[in-house]
């Protein structure tokens, strides 16, 4: 029976995401895992195998959908040349290197590029997880991370409208021109639409119900719309086209939380298809090709990545951790190979082959990012090489002369206020920032800053940790602040430590390694609000504050 057989299908791999859970893995590698287990178990048939096909579409089209929903393209103009560059100099040398390996392996042209063109991209969902659970997501490298992560989608979704100008019978090149024109179309309905459409879900969006029903509405009929022979253009892609219509509405949040649950669950079975398909061609897979492929996935692509940034003169560490960000596949390689298993491209064997290679690199990457910090202890001294250039031009200043000095770490939102204050008190000062756009107002405004990441030793070289009388670490981030502490004090025992922390326990924590105060940025805001209620022109100064926040907030956006 098929509802017994999908039902068991789920439970197994609700079973195996929970031991993926526990081994402190992507949930992913679970449900590859229950899809292989199952077809072993007999349920590949599911009476008839059109359905696990459908109900995969269905949760390919919801994804592409989310990755829409959340792609602004706005926004790639903010990711910086650094993302930028590594992010297209990454997919051009893997995709190169890979295609030249599959090629000396003996591996056919065609499925050589489609496997090429899948080792390239990282998962851009596991990997901002685990660096939101890290705490890094805000650091210098977490923003390098993310911004070569957007280029690598962007990069994907021209890929899945490439394809699917092939995918057409006929004279390819006519084909990919009809699909390029048709393209460029729905490019353009989808500029007017999203003109239009946040005016109607600010009245949709009264009604979570309806929003909700929305919402699922437009994703799946714009797939289904755009796969349809009259336009010939890929689910995928329909997907995409209908989550970026919505992207610049005020909703587009709310959908995208109210449909994470719906497209969890359809994409589980998409995993789980991918598993039936592994057991297609499993038997034949060259395990020899696997390891060589996993190789160049964990280790040559983090080394083409830290490669570029020590050109453009980024430090061993900044380098290092990003590098770590590439050393997996996406779910993108799975969609990719996926579609070229539908045209007709990839057998079930090279899908395989790049399933176990997904498994295997995503599984080893986890424990690389959660460990970052100690393997970067580990390789430092061989780290060195990387380092093309002696400084980066805007780590450049140096502040060697001064004593006795304070050093602020952040200048942005806690910071600002401190700043603030030392500017009033007439102290030495100098301020160490990651954020180049913060940077460059402070510099304009001829303060003392340097930029980049306190956590480098050049850095803490250029700032003065030997000489400075105080540190303020403005920065949430735990182990920034741990890394903080430990070199100065280690360098300078006499010197005064403030470090910031998100909760009590990473306060504790500091406390026992030394701070001499950690800030906890919500019980100073409510302490400073008792005290403003406490004086009797409370009122006046909620006003004076009021109007101090928003002359704060238009300058954010002035310089956003």
């Amino acid at each position: 029976m098929i509802f017994t057989e999908i039902a068991l299908a789920l439970v197994i791999a609700a079973l195996f995401g929970f031991i993926a859970h526990m081994l402190k893995q992507p949930a992913i590698i679970g449900f590859i895992a229950a899809g292989i287990v199952a077809g072993v178990l007999g349920f590949s048939n599911l009476g008839n195998p059109e359905i696990i096909e459908s109900l995969s579409s269905i949760g390919v089209a919801l994804l592409l959908f989310m990755v829409g929903l959340e792609m602004r393209f706005n926004e790639l103009k903010h990711v910086g040349v650094t993302s930028l560059l590594t992010g297209i100099g990454q997919i051009v040398f893997t995709c190169g290197i890979g295609f030249g390996i599959l090629y000396f392996l003996g591996v056919s042209v065609v499925p050589a590029i489609y496997i090429a063109i899948a080792l390239t991209f990282s998962s851009t969902i596991i990997v901002i997880k685990l660096l939101s659970e890290k705490g890094d997501l805000h650091s210098l490298y977490g923003k390098i991370v993310v911004g070569f992560l957007l280029v690598q989608d962007f990069v994907a979704v021209l890929i899945l409208v490439f394809l699917a100008g092939i995918q057409s019978s006929g004279d390819p090149t006519l084909s990919f021109g009809l699909v390029l024109i048709k393209g460029l179309i729905m490019a353009i309905a989808t500029i007017g639409l999203s003109k239009i459409f946040p005016k109607i879900l600010h009245l949709i969006g009264t009604s979570q119900e309806m929003l909700f029903l929305f919402s699922i509405a437009w994703s799946l009929g714009v797939a289904a719309a755009v796969a349809s022979p009259f336009i010939g253009l890929s689910i995928e892609i329909g997907g995409f086209l209908a989550g970026l219509s919505l992207a610049s509405s005020s909703e587009h949040f709310q959908i995208s939380s109210r449909l994470r649950p719906i497209r969890d669950f359809f994409i589980i079975i998409f995993f789980i298809g991918l598993g039936f398909k592994m057991m297609e061609g499993v038997g034949s897979v060259d395990l020899f090709k696997a390891a060589v492929l996993s190789i160049l996935v964990l280790i040559g692509n983090p080394l083409i990545v830290m490669v570029i940034m020590g050109v453009m003169g980024y430090k061993s560490r900044t380098s290092f951790m990003s590098s770590l960000a590439v050393a997996q596949i996406s779910e993108f390689s799975l969609i990719v190979m996926a579609l070229g298993y539908r045209l007709g491209h990839v057998g079930g064997a090279e899908v395989a082959l790049v399933t176990i290679v997904g498994i295997f690199t995503i599984f080893c990457s986890s424990y690389l990012i959660i460990y970052s910090e100690k393997l970067y202890g580990l390789f430092k001294p061989f780290l060195v090489m990387f380092e093309f250039r002696k400084k980066k031009k805007k780590e450049e200043v140096s502040i060697a002369d001064r004593k006795g000095h304070i050093i602020l770490i952040g200048a942005h939102r806690l910071g600002q206020n401190i700043l603030l204050s030392l500017m009033e008190s007439g102290r030495d000062f100098v301020i160490v920032d990651f954020d180049p756009e913060v940077v460059k107002d402070l510099s304009r405004k001829g303060l003392p800053v340097i930029y980049g990441d306190a956590s480098d030793e050049d850095i803490r070289e250029a700032a003065g940790f030997s000489t400075a009388k105080a540190i303020v670490a403005a920065v949430p981030n735990f182990n920034d602040n741990a890394v903080i502490l430990k070199e100065a004090k280690t360098e300078n025992p006499k010197i005064k430590v403030i470090n910031t922390a998100s909760d009590e326990y990473h306060a504790e924590k500091l406390y026992e390694l030394g701070s001499d105060y950690v800030m906890l940025p919500h019980y100073l805001g409510g302490e400073h609000l008792g005290n403003i209620l406490k004086n009797r022109n409370w009122a006046r100064m909620l006003d004076t504050l009021k109007e101090r926040n928003m002359s704060y907030f238009k300058d954010l956006s002035i310089h956003a």
